[in-house]
C-alpha cells in the first residue's frame, strides 16, 4: 500500500470504524484514540498490506486495539452477575436511538462487537470471525445469545414507540 493508498483508505473507513468503536466503548475520546492507534499501526504497516484487504485489516486491528485497551483498563462486564430486572426496557421511551444504546450496553463485549459488525456495518459471519479471531459458529452463537438479550431488553416495538 503507497501513500495515495492509504490516504484513500484513511478518507473511506475512518468514519465506519469510528462508528463501530464509538458504539462498542461509549466513549468519544477513547474512540478517538483506538481510532489514531489503528491508523497509525496499518501506517507503520501500509508497504506489506494489500490494499483490497484494508479494509478487512482496519476493522480486525481496531477491534483487537479497542480488546487491549479494555483489558488494559479492567473494563469488562461480568454476565455472571446480571440482574434479570435491569433487561426489561421501561415503557415511555421516545428515542428509539437512546432505547437502542442502553439495550446494546447491556451486551458484553464480544456480543456487542459482533452484533455491530453484523447488523450495523454489514459483515458476513466469515469476515466477522476473521475480525475478532472466531470462528464462524461461535459468531453465529455470540449474534444468537446477544440477539436474545436484546430482545428480552427492548420487548416489542410497541413498548418501544
Amino acid at each position: 500500500m503507497n501513500v495515495t493508498e492509504y490516504n484513500k483508505c484513511v478518507d473511506e473507513y475512518a468514519d465506519a470504524v469510528y462508528r463501530f468503536i464509538l458504539k462498542n466503548v461509549r466513549d468519544k475520546e477513547m474512540a478517538k484514540d483506538i481510532v489514531q492507534d489503528t491508523f497509525e499501526k496499518l501506517w507503520i504497516k501500509a508497504p506489506a498490506i494489500n490494499s483490497q484487504k484494508a479494509k478487512s485489516y482496519l476493522f480486525t486491528m481496531a477491534y483487537h486495539t479497542m480488546i487491549d485497551l479494555i483489558r488494559k483498563e479492567k473494563y469488562q462486564a461480568n454476565f455472571d452477575e446480571v440482574n434479570e430486572n435491569k433487561l426489561v426496557a421501561h415503557s415511555g421511551f421516545n428515542d428509539l436511538k437512546k432505547v437502542l444504546d442502553m439495550a446494546l450496553a447491556k451486551l458484553n463485549d464480544i456480543q456487542r462487537s459482533v452484533v455491530l459488525l453484523r447488523d450495523y456495518e454489514g459483515y458476513s459471519y466469515e469476515e466477522i470471525g476473521e475480525i475478532t479471531g472466531l470462528n464462524e459458529s461461535q459468531v453465529k452463537v455470540y449474534i444468537y445469545r446477544a440477539r436474545i438479550i436484546l430482545k428480552e431488553y427492548i420487548g416489542s416495538l410497541d413498548n418501544v414507540i
